[in-house]
């Protein structure tokens, strides 16, 4: 699930990411102090629920609440709030629910639980194939990378597991012969650079780590028959067939693995 606790308060941010972090620890929990900030964040990021305090100085909540749900109608609005006066107003905006500060554990747990639009905590809008050939899909639908280069920069990424890639290892990899180092440095800075914008164009906007001059993927925000298969889920044994990432030459020392697990 993604969260974000918009309050003009530090402290009530902490607190109320510090309980979701107890409710959801595999989630994304982001908190702000400021309504326009959190509208920024909005249109690049997307919001499964909003925790919103109603008195900002630099624009209420209710205000605040209309403006998210103009960029992503679905978002589920929760105020928390010290007045129950504005709870009416609440209502007209169609909010998820309404919690009196300072928010219980438990209440915030009912009010998940009782969602205007449902959240399956579960879904992963990215899903890769590693079995076969290397593909990716958002949303059910192919992603298309501009370069085959940057595809297997993410492929390789995802055989890495989450570990931080650095660009001249990547060099390595793709290129037996590095040529000019120079040249190389270059295209491999836009090959990373392209597929993190692949992934930004389709609204996916948290999938990709960046460290100096590595990169990685977050495990977490995808699903993958590869993990799975490291998990030991059974459907995912079942369907590895003997082929890994079979297109990448560099595949093939994992796939000795595989074969032998």
């Amino acid at each position: 699930m993604k969260t974000l606790t918009v309050d003009d308060r530090q402290l009530a941010v902490n607190n109320l990411i510090s309980a979701m972090k107890e409710i959801d620890p595999g989630g994304t929990h982001t908190g702000l102090i400021s309504s326009h900030e959190a509208v920024s964040y909005a249109k690049n990021n997307m919001i499964d629920v909003a925790f919103l305090d109603i008195e900002m100085p630099d624009m209420n909540g209710l205000v605040l609440a209309k403006e998210l749900k103009t960029l992503q109608p679905n978002m589920n609005i929760i105020f928390v709030t010290g007045h129950m006066e504005y709870a009416y107003d609440a209502h007209k905006l169609y909010a998820s629910g309404y919690l009196m500060k300072p928010a219980a554990k438990n209440d915030i747990m009912d009010a998940l639980e009782n969602l205007r639009h449902p959240v399956t905590r579960t879904g992963k809008r990215v899903k890769v194939q590693c079995f076969g050939s290397f593909e990716v899909f958002v949303d059910h639908e192919p992603l298309v990378f501009s370069r085959s280069r940057s595809k297997e920069v993410f492929a390789y990424l995802i055989d890495s597991h989450g570990a931080f890639i650095s660009s001249g290892e990547l060099i390595g990899v793709l290129w037996e012969d590095a040529g000019n180092i120079e040249s190389r440095k270059s295209q491999m800075r836009s090959f990373m650079a392209d597929v993190r914008n692949t992934f930004n164009n389709v609204g996916v906007n948290d999938i990709i780590l960046k460290e100096r001059n590595s990169i990685a993927v977050r495990v977490d925000a995808v699903d993958c028959d590869y993990y799975r298969f490291l998990e030991g889920d059974a459907r995912s044994v079942n369907m590895f067939m003997g082929e890994y990432m079979k297109q990448y030459s560099w595949a093939e020392m994992r796939l000795g693995e595989l074969t032998m697990l």
